[in-house]
């Protein structure tokens, strides 16, 4: 996608659009002639407003060349209103949520009258009525004659909204077919290269004593009155809509923002947890639902991105062994299958899911009592995926507790032995693995009983 709208040049092949060859400099050429890529990894500026990002580069301005602002506020406001997205035009982008930040990026895309749209892994930080709506406009585009080119790693998706589906693997087409002529099982079998007899791996837990117990959280605004549990060797989920309160609470424990009040407990004593480097102290890693923010040091290399909050276990009076850090990421890389020709390759180089083990690596290096996983799969594929749920079964069967935050509820119920359900800052209920079903789910995370 990248070659084909101007960002990498080819080495051979051709394009063809409406019949005849073109190749473009720039993504500027390309949108130009009607083709729009959304990327996966979101591309706001943080600091301009949203109506700002909405019209960057686009600008309407009057015959005086000065900006129009009324009329695209009213273009920005009939998009979003389409798109049933609700964010003020005026806030900084940079204080939106992932989620919104992507209906802000699919806005964008649809403002240019395109004729081809490139959708990365729109899903990806959306919620389940978010991801219906935009589908209502996916639909409304094909019938007014646009193409959609739509990448996902999510099954369901593909099979609801596709006609045709092309299969990739490592970097070369294994199959094209029509939806109707392929199966998921098939689609999933020339993806991996291999059979994956269940999507979730069996999970046979056993419980030891409270790892983590959480009394009585607030955080004016945010959430309020949360109180909760998890055991050694247990996966708690945690699911909701997305600004239900599960990032803030998750922050709040690992000492990113502060509560108001309530405690943090860890094994039976109280921890006072003000920083960061607290939680880590405590033996509690958080991987943050946004890797590219907030997982990473994208200018760094892989070795120096995993061996940050390890530093301590490699070093002696000051110094680091250079052989002991290349031995403990050399062995994080193979025991994730991080693909890469070096460890000195810099992560802003590696592919979304290839960075999320990255960020996985590093916290499981700490050698962690409790791991925070937000988001944990997101824009990661299938064999990827599989990867990281035998990971964290591996981890718990180690005695490591492990709290789930998901808004892919398939994941939720396949790996969660417990699940918290949260609704506009309140935990609205608790479903044991038995009782857990979607719509269970859903009727707690929209206020239901």
């Amino acid at each position: 996608m990248n070659i084909l709208i101007g960002l990498h040049q080819r080495d051979q092949g051709t394009i063809i659009i409406d019949g005849e060859e073109n190749y473009f400099a720039s993504p500027k050429e390309a949108e130009k002639l009607g083709i729009t890529f959304i990327h996966q990894e979101l591309n706001v500026w943080p600091e301009m407003t949203v109506l700002d990002n909405l019209f960057i580069g686009k600008e309407v301005t009057s015959s005086l060349g000065l900006l129009n602002t009324k009329h695209m506020k009213a273009l920005a406001e009939e998009q979003f209103a389409k798109l049933s997205v609700q964010i003020p035009l005026d806030r900084p982008a940079g204080e939106c949520s992932v989620g919104q930040q992507q209906m802000i990026e699919i806005a964008k895309a649809l403002m240019t009258n395109a004729k081809v749209i490139i959708m990365d892994e729109p899903t990806a930080a959306l919620t389940e009525r978010e991801i219906q709506k935009l589908f209502g406009v996916i639909a409304s585009l094909k019938k007014n004659g646009v193409s959609i080119v739509y990448i996902s790693h999510r099954m369901e998706e593909i099979f609801t909204i596709c006609d045709r589906i092309t299969i990739m693997r490592d970097g070369r087409t294994v199959d094209t077919k029509a939806i109707a002529q392929t199966s998921f099982d098939e689609v999933v079998r020339k993806m991996v290269g291999r059979e994956l007899t269940e999507r979730y791996p069996v999970r046979n837990p056993s419980y030891g004593e409270v790892a983590l117990e959480v009394r009585d959280a607030s955080i004016k605004g945010l959430f309020n009155q949360v109180s909760f549990t998890v055991r050694a060797g247990e996966i708690l989920g945690f699911s909701g809509l997305m600004g239900s309160g599960r990032t803030e609470m998750m922050r709040a424990i690992f000492g990113l923002d502060a509560l108001d009040s309530g405690e943090v407990i860890i094994r039976g004593k109280k921890a006072n947890i003000r920083k960061p480097a607290d939680a880590v102290k405590h033996g509690i890693g958080f991987i943050t639902e946004d890797r590219k923010d907030e997982g990473l040091v994208l200018d760094f290399s892989i070795r120096e991105n995993m061996a940050l909050p390890n530093l301590f276990s490699f070093s002696s009076k000051g110094f680091i062994s250079a052989a002991k850090e290349q031995e403990f990421v050399d062995t994080l890389i193979k025991r994730l299958q991080i693909k890469t020709q070096s460890s000195e390759t810099a992560a802003r180089n590696l592919s979304g899911g290839n960075q999320q083990k990255v960020v996985i690596a590093k916290w499981v290096g700490i050698g962690p009592s409790v791991l925070i996983l937000d988001e944990p799969t997101r824009g990661v594929d299938v064999g990827a995926k599989r990867e990281i749920y035998q990971l964290m079964n591996e981890l718990t069967d180690r005695g490591v507790a492990i709290i789930m935050v998901s808004s892919e509820l398939p994941e939720v119920l396949g790996m969660s032995d417990r699940i918290v359900v949260v609704h506009e800052g309140h935990i609205s209920g608790e479903l044991a693995r038995e009782e857990a079903t979607q719509e269970n789910i859903m009727t707690l995370a929209t206020g239901g009983q």
